[in-house]
């Protein structure tokens, strides 16, 4: 019997003993994609439990970007649905449970993004309160590590992690934004659902600012996303973080792309 669900872990060689899994059960499986292009040996003995565990599958790449692992994951999936993840993710399996229910009842759905916590047990972000349909404008603030996918509708669709953007990459972030709207593209519905499904450390790659290279890494996935209509939109964006991007003159770098 194919599992219910695959949790697919995204990490470096030397961190997959950071790894928290979930309990053993017969319903779920665990996928680990290892970017290892380097070589570097990282089978030591700490990690005997995890290699002996049946409902665990490891896969070495040679290859780096988290883009690249996430789209192996989709392919190599043997559950239903598929949640994404970090080394430094531990899951919330009752919330979990209630998403797949929510997918279970919603078969139109290709996309669940649930919400996660801090370490605190304080949400990440500002959430909506109830089921909001996803758009293209109610998306760029989408972590990986919230979305749940329905494997099949995603492989039908043939819609994929654009490779030239997430961490590992020079675009390093937006990944997850251009995934779900290249799904709304291809004809496929996501929604918003307030299900807690995770626990994640406050800093992430999508909340770096400051840095020209930070500037330039976000522009680029507006011209991704709205292509002509990106510097319209840049300056919409820009004007609401002014503080961080730290002048007029940032903004102004930021607006044109470059």
């Amino acid at each position: 019997m194919s599992p219910k669900l695959t949790l697919g872990y995204s990490t470096l060689a030397m961190r997959v003993g950071n790894i928290i899994f979930p309990l053993e059960r017969e319903d779920w499986d665990c996928l680990v994609l290892i970017q290892n292009p380097t070589a570097i040996a990282w089978r030591g003995e700490g990690l005997a439990s995890l290699i002996m565990r049946e409902d665990v599958s490891l896969e070495e790449l040679s290859t780096m970007g988290v883009a690249k692992s996430r789209n192996r994951a989709i392919w190599q999936a043997k559950g239903e649905y598929l949640v994404f993840s970090d080394d430094d993710i531990e899951f919330n399996v009752q919330g979990l449970e209630t998403a797949i229910e929510y997918l279970d009842n919603h078969p139109e759905l290709s996309l669940l993004l649930g919400q996660a916590k801090d370490p605190t047990g304080t949400l990440r972000k500002r959430y909506p309160k109830k089921p909001e349909k996803l758009t293209r404008m109610n998306s760029a603030k989408a972590a990986t590590y919230e979305m749940i996918i329905r494997v099949e509708a995603i492989r039908q669709l043939g819609v994929f992690f654009d490779e030239e953007f997430g961490a590992g990459s020079k675009n390093y972030l937006g990944d997850e934004y251009i995934f779900i709207v290249d799904l709304l593209k291809a004809g496929g519905q996501g929604s918003f659902v307030p299900i807690t499904i995770a626990t994640h450390p406050k800093e992430s790659s999508g909340s770096r600012w400051g840095t020209p290279e930070d500037r330039k890494a976000r522009a680029n996935v507006f011209s991704r996303v709205f292509g002509p209509l990106a510097p319209l939109i840049r300056l919409g964006f820009g004007v609401r973080r002014l503080r961080e991007l730290g002048s007029i003159n940032n903004l102004w770098i930021f607006v044109v792309g470059k």
